[in-house]
């Protein structure tokens, strides 16, 4: 393993180059089904949630650091149609996990439709990216697509999203981490002196908050790539939990499930496309792969497993417990058992985990932005600065709206949408416009309609959902 990666890594002839290249690089880890390729480039847009990067960055990507025309590119692309199929998979299995069962029970059964049909447009939009990438060979990431098809804008856009989803994802894994401690340490009762009006479950949140700051001040980013299988683990002990409860029938409940919620859709689309939110990866895995061509089945594959573990998982969540699921599945599981008790501080562990992970890229960017003659330790100081600062802002928010299913929604409709249906079409159409045939055009722009509306729908939903919330807790 070590010696496919170390060919991956590829040599520069520039010492700054090779040191920004290997700072660059995380180290491959273990999905949830097998092997997941985590060599995350730490300064590229694609470490978010637990969908790691298959970076396969040319020189384009590293032109804001050294001078093209100074590196030669010698990066391999090894990936075996297989490789490709399990690292696909494990890019799109996350935090969705937790609130399917709560979508499907809230949208009724019916709109298991919406979920299977999200799926499947997320996997066509995902081919639209890799004919894309085949209409531009220089291009290597979802924002150097953005760039090929509007120009620098497009480059700014697509990395803003990407950024905003980033940071809403790490809020999310935030307030997961709060409601999952205040399972775990039920009963616990904490006060400080200072702070009088916090909880035990912010002061909890606090804690633990702190003691995953300093892994932000890492010299090394590389060696925070271990953090990552905490995520994997989070896919396995969640999924088997849960199989476990409905095979040996622990809870004997069978609930019916509504047939259909009209109303709630909004909300819970956003919570759909989530589960399906990796496209920010996918060009870094087409460029990773021995054979390009096979890219579309690496798709269907990877899209038909996912929708399956989704559907299965969100009927199984939604039959056992009925009204009462909760939003993460795991606050609705038996908790005198000892695997819900494992599964919950596997779900405690894991957003602490991510934060370092997820950061990385903002580091790379704010370390490389520094002036030359800024120290080494300097640079250091300045990056762990920021990055302690964001997270505190990123823990006060997620104490000052700890809706986790209604933050995950809007992330999913204010992001999520547009960057798995809305940027992919748009992109694919400006490309190809002068090869388009007239249907493919209406499928794309319908599909393009279709991902802003129930983007701008399901936004206004959580939006309403998350003030409504707040003032019910003021007013309380």
């Amino acid at each position: 393993m070590w010696n496919q990666i170390q060919k991956s890594i590829g040599k520069l002839p520039c010492p700054e180059a090779d040191s920004l290249h290997r700072q660059s690089i995380q180290v491959e880890t273990e999905t949830v089904h097998g092997e997941k390729l985590a060599l995350q480039c730490m300064g590229c847009d694609a470490c978010v949630e637990n969908k790691g990067c298959m970076c396969d960055h040319s020189t384009q990507d590293l032109k804001s650091v050294v001078n093209e025309a100074d590196v030669e590119d010698h990066t391999e692309a090894n990936s075996s149609f297989a490789h490709s199929v399990i690292n696909m998979i494990g890019m799109l299995i996350g935090l969705g996990q937790l609130s399917a069962p709560y979508a499907l029970e809230n949208g009724g059964w019916a709109s298991a439709l919406l979920l299977v049909g999200i799926g499947v447009i997320c996997a066509y939009t995902s081919l639209l990216l890799g004919k894309c990438l085949e209409k531009s060979p220089r291009s290597r990431s979802y924002a150097d697509i953005g760039q090929h098809a509007f120009g620098s804008r497009g480059r700014v856009l697509a990395s803003t999203f990407i950024d905003v989803e980033i940071f809403m994802t790490l809020v999310s894994y935030t307030i997961s981490l709060h409601d999952n401690l205040i399972t775990v340490f039920a009963g616990t009762q904490l006060r400080l002196p200072l702070w009088t009006k916090l909880s035990t479950s912010q002061l909890l949140t606090m804690i633990g908050v702190l003691i995953a700051l300093p892994s932000l001040w890492l010299i090394d980013l590389s060696s925070i790539s271990f953090l990552s299988f905490g995520g994997i683990l989070m896919s396995i002990i969640i999924f088997t939990s849960v199989a476990y409860i409905a095979i040996f029938h622990v809870v004997k409940v069978n609930h019916c499930i509504p047939v259909l919620h009209l109303r709630k859709i909004p909300a819970i689309s956003g919570l759909y496309i989530f589960c399906y939110a990796g496209h920010i990866v996918f060009p870094n895995l087409y460029k990773s792969m021995k054979d390009p061509s096979k890219f579309t089945k690496v798709s269907i594959v990877s899209f038909a497993s996912v929708i399956a573990l989704y559907t299965s998982l969100a009927f199984t969540g939604a039959k056992l417990f009925g009204p009462e699921v909760s939003s993460q599945i795991t606050l609705s599981m038996p908790r005198h058992l000892i695997i819900t008790k494992i599964a919950l501080w596997a779900t405690v562990i894991t957003p602490m985990t991510k934060y370092a992970l997820m950061f990385a890229p903002f580091s790379v960017q704010i370390e490389h932005s520094l002036p030359d003659s800024f120290s080494s330790r300097t640079k250091t100081i300045i990056r762990g600065a920021v990055g302690s600062f964001l997270l505190l802002i990123i823990l006060a928010i997620a104490l000052s709206v700890p809706y986790f299913e209604h933050v995950l929604s809007l992330t999913g409709s204010l992001v999520s949408f547009s960057i798995s249906i809305v940027f992919p079409c748009a992109s694919y159409i400006k490309i190809s416009s002068a090869q388009l045939s007239k249907l493919s055009l209406i499928l794309n722009a319908t599909l393009l309609a279709f991902g802003l509306l129930l983007g701008v729908a399901g936004t206004i939903s959580s939006s309403k959902s998350i003030f409504t919330s707040l003032k019910r807790d003021h007013s309380a």
